[in-house]
């Protein structure tokens, strides 16, 4: 990826679907990409090609002369640019044709079809961002929730970067100190090991702060998958229907009725929940329901939450506890539905489950202490959602764990009273782990499988 860096690079850069989206855009970045622009974009009167202007005209083949669509032209000149290098913006009629077309004639004029994530791998190669901005860049593309959203933004704030940047600083700084030991121990005073340990120690105490955040972001990247499971005819798919404010799953006094695994996307006090709609698990001769029970119990075992639906009416019965059996390793939330019809004060469930919610689906009763319950589920996990502006990723994750047992180990070191030379291996590594998150001495193989997950526009 990063040796066609030089390359005038284009791409759509919107989603495009057929009869869908007025607006449809491409865009072009690089050096030749004005040159590129002006061979193809015909603006009308006297419009000048000022940087950060918006031109109209037309988009036209420029040997056959005929018109491609009718557009706006924004240009962005280096280094006032998301890359950093000349950038134009042709801002065409939304579809497939007019935009792949445009696509086309920017490609036969000499630019290359961009890579995915090039344009924010341009930012990051170019220093307008780095490599903590250029992660928030790729989850606020995919954020499922207006927080995720939020700590997305954040991040490409820098409120990530600056407390690593802080964190590699001080870590530069005893290193120095160090050192300076080393190269001329009888002109300076002896080390304080009072004060690194100190240093080291509250280094150690913000890295596991920053650590405390990623089973937050992933929470907030991945959501959180629940699956409402139970007998036939407990009142599975009216609830998904009333929760999600939908008619996704098919509602009828039949047992038997949902044959497979039904999806519903929701936000619960901010964080994704991706809701499965099992079919009734029970005993059947039918072939196809049974397909749909086997799924059931699958979707199940690889939910983060279990909602174990039963019928008020009818109580705990025997069936309601085989299917206990199957699922209680898994977080568990009881739901006793159809409270509407039955008084569910003597039902018999095991005294394990400590979490339970009333609710009376087709009354619109109970969702909103389904939700409390599901959010004191996952507090309950350690994963709560606090309104702090960070959240790390896995891969940043992982490298803060090599600061860490870094530091760590330095401690140890000094406690051992090994030689000053054992002391700066481990700083160093410290200080190499830090710059990886954000961009520092990170190798190429890094950077292509993070811009790998982009999108081509971006």
């Amino acid at each position: 990826m990063l040796t066609i860096q030089g390359a005038t690079i284009v791409a759509i850069a919107t989603a495009i679907v057929a009869q869908q989206g007025s607006i449809g855009i491409v865009r072009l970045s690089g050096e030749r990409a004005v040159a590129i622009a002006k061979k193809i974009f015909h603006a009308v009167g006297k419009q000048t090609w000022s940087s950060h202007q918006i031109l109209y005209g037309y988009i036209q083949h420029p040997e056959t002369k005929q018109t491609i669509d009718e557009a706006l032209l924004l240009l962005m000149l280096a280094p006032r640019s998301y890359t950093k290098e000349d950038v134009v913006e042709f801002h065409c009629h939304g579809g497939i044709i007019a935009v792949q077309e445009v696509l086309q004639l920017c490609v036969q004029q000499g630019a290359k079809l961009a890579q995915p994530g090039e344009f924010t791998l341009r930012a990051f190669l170019n220093g307008r961002i780095d490599l903590t901005q250029a992660e928030s860049v790729a989850e606020l593309v995919s954020a499922q929730s207006s927080q995720a959203s939020q700590v997305a933004l954040a991040g490409l704030k820098g409120k990530l970067a600056h407390p690593i940047q802080e964190l590699r600083k001080t870590c530069l700084d005893i290193l120095a100190e160090v050192e300076a030991r080393i190269d001329f121990e009888d002109d300076l005073p002896p080390l304080d090991e009072n004060s690194i340990r100190q240093q080291i120690q509250e280094l150690l105490s913000k890295v596991e702060s920053i650590l405390a955040t990623a089973d937050r972001g992933e929470l907030l990247r991945s959501g959180l998958k629940v699956a409402i499971v139970g007998r036939p005819n407990v009142g599975k798919s009216s609830l998904l229907n009333t929760w999600s404010r939908s008619d996704r799953a098919i509602v009828t006094e039949l047992p038997g009725t949902t044959r497979d695994v039904i999806e519903s996307t929701l936000v619960v006090g901010g964080i994704p929940v991706q809701v499965l709609d099992t079919a009734g698990i029970r005993d059947t001769c039918d072939t196809v329901e049974k397909i749909g029970v086997e799924r059931s119990r699958k979707a199940a075992e690889s939910a983060d939450l279990v909602l174990l639906t039963i019928d008020a009416e009818k109580g705990w019965t025997a069936e309601d506890n085989l299917i206990y059996q199957q699922v209680k390793n898994r977080p568990l939330i009881l739901i006793i539905n159809k409270i509407d019809l039955a008084t569910p004060d003597n039902i018999q469930y095991p005294p394990e489950i400590k979490s339970v919610v009333m609710t009376a689906a087709a009354q619109n009763e109970g969702i909103n202490a389904l939700e409390t319950a599901i959010l004191d589920a996952v507090k309950t996990g350690n994963l709560e959602i606090t309104n702090s502006d960070i959240a790390i990723n896995q891969r940043q994750a992982t490298t803060l764990y090599r600061v860490q047992n870094a530091l760590n180990q330095v401690q140890e070191t000094i406690q051992n009273n090994l030689p000053l030379d054992f002391w700066t291996i481990d700083l160093r590594a410290a200080i190499q782990a830090l710059g990886e998150i954000t961009g520092e001495g990170v190798t190429e193989s890094v950077l292509d499988r993070i811009f790998s997950r982009f999108c081509i526009g971006k």
